[in-house]
């Protein structure tokens, strides 16, 4: 190890230029700390990278490769140029599932940080797409051992493949005072309930629940995920009219007027003469910007619950979408409530594994079916709020329709005599 050639990396080292860390200051720490167990493995690896910038090519092939037990949450990794670069030539993907809403302890993370030095490269990312802890860089014969030890530690592979996906959740009711409700609750009684499906590959393709606890959606599920729960309330925001005058005095009226009331959307909301806001609640959106801006002042409604959307996912077939509302207000409070999320949550599945094309996501089959067709299937009552494209009217003005449909019978008329 101590003749270890280091690989050239002209082109990399470029990537370290900039304000914004990289990681390939990252990956040369791996390889250069005195004591590091994976001086060669990293070296390697930095060394077809930099070989892959060159001739602008991917030198890395799938294959199979699982613990006992399980189908999937291994994303394998061969090397087509393993002559070259022979440490690295195999480079696997464990993909462990984190604790509803992240919580770590400091202990914990020490703990999967030698496992992964032990096992591994060293190289790990928090988190992936779809929320799992991405232990990167191992070879097959490491890989069982590495989930072994993992596991003893509590830890359970995540999804990979044509299956369910590993969740994510905001850190929503543990120190959100926006959360609307129990987020990692959701989140645990869906993924314990359904488990099977994410170790066991047997959809048309990828599942992805999340769990946003209020409207700020701070893990993008509603254009992230086919199944997102996104907390809300339908009563009144609650206004502290206190904390409301505080906010004028130290800012301005100009400022809350420029900030607030003409940033929103509907135009809900109004400052009155004496430094007092009111806000029309029927054609407030839940956009939640008031309530970013003044979080003193005003706060989310009592009437809590949350909002399904279905179908929200990036590019593939029909280009990014966002999730179609389909239960507008659902109650999570009592265990009946998580109950019966987590019965629909299981209809969805079945319908998507009954009726997706393959490598199909939710939302590219409503699309490919029609919307009426998905609620049919589901048994869902069609509902006026269930709307595609946020913001955006279907109203047309019809006033002059009469007019207009005279204007085509005549011109219909004229040209059946021509005729």
């Amino acid at each position: 190890m101590a003749d270890m050639k280091i690989h050239p990396t002209p082109d990399l080292d470029e990537l370290e230029k900039g304000p914004w860390p990289s990681f390939i200051t990252g990956l040369k720490a791996l390889r250069d700390r005195p004591d590091s167990k994976n001086k060669e493995y990293v070296n390697d690896l930095l060394g077809q990278l930099q070989h892959s910038y060159t001739n602008k090519m991917g030198y890395w092939k799938g294959g199979t490769v699982s613990v006992f037990g399980y189908g999937g949450g291994i994303i394998p990794r061969f090397s087509d140029v393993a002559e070259k670069f022979p440490a690295s030539s195999e480079m696997h993907t464990l993909r462990v599932m984190p604790p509803a809403g992240n919580h770590y302890t400091t202990k914990l993370i020490r703990d999967m940080c030698d496992v992964w030095e032990e096992h591994g490269s060293g190289l790990i990312a928090f988190h992936g797409q779809s929320g799992d802890i991405m232990f990167q860089g191992c070879t097959t014969e490491k890989v069982q051992v590495a989930f072994d030890a993992l596991n003893k530690m509590g830890f359970d592979l995540g999804g990979a493949g044509p299956a369910l996906r590993t969740s994510m959740s905001c850190v929503g009711h543990a120190r959100c005072e926006m959360s609307c409700y129990d987020e990692q609750k959701a989140l645990r009684n869906i993924i314990n309930e359904y488990l099977d499906e994410m170790h066991r590959p047997a959809l048309p393709y990828k599942f992805k629940f999340k769990f946003s606890g209020c409207p700020n959606d701070c893990v993008n599920a509603i254009h992230r995920a086919d199944f997102a729960v996104i907390g809300t309330w339908r009563d009144d925001i609650k206004i502290n009219q206190d904390e409301v005058k505080k906010y004028v005095s130290e800012l301005g009226r100009k400022y809350i007027i420029d900030h607030i009331v003409a940033m929103c959307p509907t135009r809900a909301v109004s400052l009155n003469d004496d430094d007092t806001i009111e806000i029309n609640n029927k054609d407030c959106v839940h956009c939640m910007h008031c309530i970013n801006v003044m979080t003193k002042a005003l706060s989310v409604g009592d009437d809590k619950g949350a909002s399904i959307m279905i179908g929200g996912k990036r590019s593939l077939k029909v280009g990014d979408l966002m999730g179609t509302m389909i239960v507008p207000f659902m109650k999570l409070e009592s265990d009946e409530d998580f109950e019966e999320l987590t019965e629909f949550a299981g209809e969805m599945i079945d319908f998507f594994a009954d009726n997706a094309l393959e490598h199909e996501r939710t939302g590219e089959t409503i699309d490919r079916i029609g919307l009426p067709a998905f609620l049919e299937a589901l048994e869902i009552e069609p509902n006026a709020n269930m709307v595609n494209h946020p913001r955006t009217s279907s109203y047309v003005r019809t006033d002059d329709f009469d007019e207009a449909a005279e204007e085509y019978f005549e011109k219909k008329a004229e040209k059946s005599a021509a005729e």
